[in-house]
């Protein structure tokens, strides 16, 4: 056997050093630095988590090598790919693996199958097939690479796999830019000395992250065997996704994609789903093939480019306006509406409203829903541009709202300086998707004054509807402790101030409020 191949050669995956054990000299993790940093910062959508960094290695090496359950191999739709991570798993593990391929018949691009691992130290390799990358279908290729990552994972779930080596899922022949294939989908910010670049980018990382979140018990390693070149990439991008202390988050923030998906890290951008051909009246042949090594099925859209044309949107605004626009036709208008909105949030600077920090995600609530807090105090209405404002509650919220959430409003000393008006209120409902109103639960309106009473009762009977019975108005702190515990929240330090003064102190339980 190729001395490769030899026993001693493999590498056996809980002897690695976790990515949470990596750089710890450098990083302040105390308890107090990290209560001090933590105070009045936004948060990172990935939060600092102990735990999670202890599943995830970063390791320089050839994946065939690792001693785990299962490995992850890179290959073409027939299987048959010749990429040096295939033919090193090839040859190590032995001619069988060649004969139980031919069993599967193929794999999608997308798809994740499953072999037995024969004479590699891994028990299974699960094969996948990243996508052909062409500009004109990046976001179908985006997709196609999410599915590989999620439906590997999703595999060693059902399967009940400890630990998964990937490699990187990327191919030249495949045309898959390098960085690519590490961060999924997302226009990165990539500073370069004062010049600042989007780069677009593929998201392994995110969608681990994700998975780790939400089945992280059933896994115990996610290792990222990558070569001396792809290492550089990781050690860049593994921060912003798995920051090793709250220092590390923060400082990690501004270089998050403004997109960074759904709740399960999945690639989520609307309005490149339709696209009109380059050359109208050109043979969609070559489009179809294309298409093909991405996963994408194209059978819906008609043979002509104006097939894939929405319709005359004029005519459907007077259509609304006169009332005779259906009721799904409306909610497609209002889509395509805020996906505008989401879209220039994405690509605008925002950078004087964030530091603001009125707006804010903290900890959960009693139920386990996001909670999210808003900082009234902290809005110079009538010194900012409230379109920006806008632009930034959606840039922060659109992945927040897919889950069901809560917000905590503090009204705590604000001033007519301060005050939203309710045109810009309207304004904000009626432009958000129906996620947000959806799965919003509840929101806690903390120290409102007799004016703010009226005017929000006001507000939610004749401006909005549906909103009026999410509304709790809390006085004290003591009684928003009943629905979410103190820990779970960051106050601004005028907030607990106040309140100590008004109410007296507040301790770490409290009985059940009748009030919420």
């Amino acid at each position: 056997m190729d001395p490769l191949g030899a026993p001693s050669q493999f590498v056996d995956v809980d002897t690695l050093p976790s990515w949470g054990d990596s750089w710890e000299d450098e990083l302040d993790t105390s308890d107090t630095a990290a209560e001090t940093f933590q105070e009045n910062t936004i948060r990172s959508p990935f939060l600092y988590n102990k735990n999670i960094n202890g599943k995830v290695v970063l390791w320089k090496g050839d994946v065939a090598l690792l001693n785990c359950t299962a490995i992850v191999n890179t290959s073409n739709e027939n299987l048959t790919d010749k990429n040096p991570v295939s033919e090193s798993i090839f040859m190590l593990a032995g001619p069988d693996l060649k004969e139980d391929l031919q069993k599967l018949k193929g794999c999608r691009t997308g798809e994740a199958k499953l072999t037995k691992g024969f004479n590699l130290a891994a028990r299974f390799i699960i094969h996948t097939v990243g996508p052909k990358y062409k500009s004109r279908y990046r976001t179908a290729a985006e997709s196609s690479l999410y599915s590989c990552y999620r439906n590997v994972l999703q595999l060693a779930k059902e399967q009940s796999m400890s630990s998964v080596g990937f490699c990187v899922i990327n191919s030249a022949k495949r045309g898959y830019p390098l960085e690519d294939a590490t961060h999924i989908a997302l226009h990165l910010p990539i500073k370069l000395g004062n010049d600042t670049k989007p780069r677009t980018m593929a998201n392994a990382l995110g969608t681990v992250r994700r998975f780790l979140e939400i089945h992280g018990e059933t896994i115990e390693k996610v290792v990222f065997a990558v070569s001396e070149l792809e290492e550089a990439t990781y050690q860049k991008l593994l921060p912003l996704y798995f920051p090793r202390s709250l220092k590390e988050e923060c400082r990690s923030l501004p270089y998050l994609p403004a997109d960074i998906g759904n709740a399960e890290g999945e690639p989520v951008v609307p309005e490149r789903q339709i696209r009109i051909s380059e050359k109208p009246g050109a043979p969609e042949d070559s489009q179809e093939e294309e298409a093909e090594g991405l996963g994408v099925d194209l059978s819906f859209i008609g043979s002509h480019a104006f097939a894939r044309m929405e319709g005359d949107i004029d005519k459907q605004r007077r259509l609304i306006l006169q009332g005779q626009l259906s009721e799904a036709a409306l909610q497609k208008q209002h889509q395509r509406n805020y996906n505008r909105w989401l879209c220039q949030a994405r690509s605008e600077d925002l950078s004087d409203i964030a530091s603001l920090k009125a707006l804010y995600q903290t900890g959960v609530d009693n139920c386990g829903r996001t909670v999210m807090v808003v900082v009234g105090r902290n809005i110079p209405v009538t010194l900012i541009d409230m379109d920006k404002a806008l632009l930034y509650f959606i840039h922060v919220m659109d992945h927040i709202a897919v889950k069901e959430y809560v917000l905590v409003y503090f009204h705590t000393l604000t001033s007519e300086y301060n005050h939203l008006d309710s045109d810009f209120l309207k304004k904000l409902y009626d432009v958000v998707d129906v996620k947000y109103k959806r799965n919003l639960k509840a929101v806690y309106f903390v120290h409102p004054t007799f004016r703010s009473k009226v005017s929000t009762w006001f507000f939610t009977t004749f401006s909005v509807s549906g909103l009026k019975d999410k509304i709790h108005h809390v006085d004290s702190l003591h009684q928003l402790f009943s629905a979410i515990s103190p820990e779970q929240i960051d106050f601004p330090p005028f907030v607990l101030e106040y309140d100590a003064r008004e109410n007296g102190p507040y301790y770490t339980s409290y009985p059940p409020s009748p009030d919420l």
